[in-house]
């Protein structure tokens, strides 16, 4: 950008291992390139509209056990332990990190269509997790991206974060109908057809304003160590191990209960949609309650939602009060968890801290979650399975209310 009353952006030569930082503020609403972002968004989280809701009901339908499920979904967070941060790494000492971003999603699309080789479970055990170290990356850098495009006006996340939701929605209402009609065989041509056009959105991704960054910034283990950024990753580890029965078991779940496959679509699409109100209405969210009130918010409801998931699944009224709190569970938790990621790790660690949100909480907390849902399930049944997730929401609640303190910033706080 250039001109009067606007910043000059520094990039970095090619070659160059200077990171990517938002060290200096960009303009508030100056040359942000939301529409692109947008679409990346829409389809990236389009994709899990496929993935997410069914692929446990296609798995069951190849002959995979509760116990396989569990495993084979639990790449998903496993991955997101690792990947994240080498792809971040990566990207920060390229400089740059479009380029990974197109990379990883390309290679998503590539090794995802190996499940048309074989359904046995080792074969798709090799396909999900090479899958997943590669379409783990994206999402973080392209967090990254966004923060450092808005700079300064990071309450405008929420409406470009919004349409990965409208994205997510629909396709997850019309992959409902769609599989009642074909059978859930034709799940994974869905998903690979959504993969490409998350391809295609990636090369549209716009590498976000570089600015040189002081030696001011502390060491990534001096932020680590603080006790509300602990504080924070636990409450995200905990509030994720808490989803692992409802995204690894909530489809099969209500189709046991006697909902189609149809009602199982609109019922995922229900909660999204609440999520949806949420980003929209992010920035007098954050106006009226601080971040910290936020996250407290998200984790009471996260406890009563899967109390009610588990001991009320015969009741249309309960199942549908509960994916409405899906608005607090994922939105409320997610938009603040971002913004305080954002908050304590500026400048050059941005990218590394984003990827570490994901990692310890989608990552090992979804990994941690997906599989003690698998071995409850048989054993011990939904119900005490879905309670468990409410007894690790209730752990997070007590973690952030006794150890996250952060100073007064205004309404952000």
């Amino acid at each position: 950008m250039s001109g009067s009353g606007r910043f000059r952006i520094l990039r970095p030569r090619r070659g160059s291992n200077t990171p990517i930082s938002d060290a200096a503020p960009v303009p508030h609403g100056g040359g942000v390139p939301a529409l692109r972002l947008s679409a990346f968004y829409f389809c990236y989280f389009a994709f899990l509209g496929a993935f997410a809701p069914f692929w446990a009901l296609y798995l069951q339908s190849k002959g995979l056990t509760a116990a396989q499920i569990a495993v084979l979904l639990a790449l998903v967070p496993v991955t997101r332990v690792f990947g994240p941060t080498f792809w971040g790494w990566m990207a920060d000492r390229r400089g740059r990190r479009a380029g990974v971003i197109r990379l990883t999603t390309a290679a998503t699309l590539v090794s995802f269509c190996g499940v048309f080789a074989d359904s046995g479970f080792a074969w798709l055990f090799v396909v999900m997790l090479v899958m997943n170290l590669f379409w783990s990356g994206s999402l973080p850098l392209v967090e990254a991206t966004t923060m450092g495009h808005l700079g300064d006006g990071v309450s405008r996340y929420g409406r470009i974060r919004a349409w990965g939701s409208v994205g997510f929605v629909a396709v997850v209402v019309g992959a409902g109908q769609l599989l009642d009609v074909q059978g859930i065989g034709a799940l994974p041509w869905l998903i690979a057809g959504l993969l490409a056009l998350h391809l295609a959105s990636a090369f549209k991704v716009p590498e976000a304003p570089g600015h040189l960054h002081g030696a001011e910034h502390a060491p990534v283990w001096d932020i680590l160590r603080r006790p509300e950024v602990l504080a924070l990753f636990g409450g995200c580890f905990l509030l994720t191990v808490s989803n692992g029965p409802y995204h690894t078991f909530y489809s099969i779940w209500l189709v046991e209960h006697g909902y189609r496959k149809a009602d199982v679509g609109l019922l995922w699409a229900l909660g999204v949609v609440a999520e949806i109100v949420v980003f929209m209405a992010w920035t007098p969210l954050a106006s009226r309650w601080s971040l910290r009130a936020l996250l407290l918010g998200a984790y009471g409801v996260t406890t009563l939602r899967f109390l009610a998931i588990g001991w009320l699944p015969f009741s249309l009224t309960a199942v549908i009060l509960a994916q409405v709190a899906h608005a607090a569970t994922f939105g409320f938790f997610h938009g603040a968890a971002v913004a305080l990621t954002h908050r304590f790790f500026r400048g050059r660690h941005q990218s590394k801290g984003q990827a570490l949100y994901s990692g310890v909480g989608f990552g090992a907390g979804g990994a941690a979650g997906g599989l003690l849902a698998g071995i409850l399930w048989e054993p011990a049944g939904g119900a005490w399975t879905f309670t468990a997730g409410a007894v690790m929401a209730a752990a997070a609640f007590a973690v952030t209310a006794r150890w996250l303190r952060l100073p007064s910033q205004g309404a952000a706080g």
